[in-house]
């Protein structure tokens, strides 16, 4: 059964299906990057250089409808605000929270929404929230698609993922804490029904 959901996306330009470290994308839709390089599907084995990638982001900035941005200080704070009220509102429990200048990652139990809709939900109230930091066009996508998911389904799957989550937490990034993220403490679906029992 499915314990809990990593989120990720990433910030508008910051991957794009035709990235040279591989991406989830099936089909390059818009004509303008078509000729940054070619669609590989899945991350690559062997990754490329750092200056290889440099390079296709410098080349993207020339072909974007908009301006290729990383999130700042001020947007990652206002960002996680929205998120914050969110995961009030929708009551999610998010065990790990990552807003990093070019992608995001969230870990969150399993919920009467889908993984889908977490992320639609979060992504909209974020995009509105950074927009109004006004450091950038109020047109800017801000986000880069719709993300992807990662089903959990262990204590050892949620545990892993709370710390790669972590680990991706470093340099200015380091002391980022989150009101909203609760230290996951072994939950796992059926849990709750299985102490009833055993207390009756």
């Amino acid at each position: 059964m499915i314990a809990g959901y990593h989120l990720i996306w990433t910030i508008y330009g910051w991957w794009l299906p035709n990235d040279p470290r591989g991406s989830t994308s099936h089909s390059i839709r818009a004509a303008s990057i078509a000729g940054l390089g070619e669609l590989h599907y899945g991350r690559k084995r062997i990754q490329p250089s750092g200056r290889v990638i440099r390079e296709f982001h410098d080349a993207a900035r020339a072909v974007l409808k908009h301006q290729l941005l990383e999130l700042t200080t001020s947007e990652i704070e206002v960002a996680g605000g929205a998120f914050a009220e969110v995961i009030r509102a929708r009551s999610y429990t998010c065990y790990a929270c990552a807003i990093l200048p070019d992608h995001v990652h969230v870990l969150i139990r399993k919920h009467r929404d889908q993984a889908e809709t977490m992320i639609a939900r979060l992504q909209d109230a974020s995009r509105a929230a950074v927009r109004q930091c006004r450091l950038r066009e109020v047109d800017h996508p801000v986000w880069g698609g719709d993300g992807w998911k990662v089903y959990l389904e262990t204590r050892d799957d949620m545990e892993r993922t709370v710390a790669y989550i972590g680990k991706n937490l470093r340099g200015k990034q380091a002391g980022q804490t989150w009101a909203f993220v609760k230290p996951y403490d072994g939950w796992l679906p059926g849990q709750a029904i299985l102490r009833s029992s055993q207390h009756r």
